[in-house]
């Protein structure tokens, strides 16, 4: 987990760009998130590299050529190894090939980049959660049907980059 500072110009761009978009279909806040979510985009961008492309399928394209997509949380509190990241039952055909998990505080100063889980593994490994159904986990009321998996499940950026590096040498 990295601590991550967010200029003021990165939530100008946010703003800017959540006012553009205005509200997506199935948003779970009704669009409340939406600049938090383009902060998280800006942070894992500063980690990650990249480049944005914000399409439904991904948000970043990797120097190799992966194509991330990026989740965000908003938050009143550092978060905890425990803490689940979370990803939306309708969002389970995304083309994409790695997830990126970030958590911004309430008052777009701080973010944490969380790290990565590759795609194929994580509906695998996560734990699906109905709507409206107490996660045992955490005490939390799902809003949505969704996939959870702790953030010390998640993978550091450079630990995946690895791990995917490895799996691509060994496929003929």
């Amino acid at each position: 987990m990295r601590l991550i500072g967010i200029p003021a110009s990165a939530v100008q761009r946010a703003k800017a760009k959540a006012d553009e978009m205005g509200l997506l279909n199935n948003s779970i806040t009704s669009g409340h998130g939406n600049v938090a979510g383009f902060v998280g985009e800006e942070v894992a961008r500063f980690v990650m590299g990249g480049t944005e492309k914000n399409t439904f399928d991904y948000d970043l394209i990797l120097d190799d050529g992966s194509r991330v997509d990026i989740k965000t949380k908003r938050t009143k509190a550092k978060p905890q190894p425990h803490y689940d990241c979370s990803v939306a039952a309708y969002n389970t055909r995304q083309d994409c090939d790695l997830y990126a998990f970030v958590r911004v505080h309430n008052d777009l100063k701080i973010a944490w980049f969380l790290g990565v889980y590759p795609k194929d593994a994580y509906y695998r490994d996560a734990r699906f959660l109905r709507r409206g159904e107490v996660d045992q986990a955490n005490n939390f009321t799902v809003k949505a049907d969704c996939y959870n998996l702790s953030i010390d499940k998640l993978y550091t950026f450079s630990a995946c980059c690895q791990r995917r590096r490895k799996t691509q040498n060994m496929t003929p």
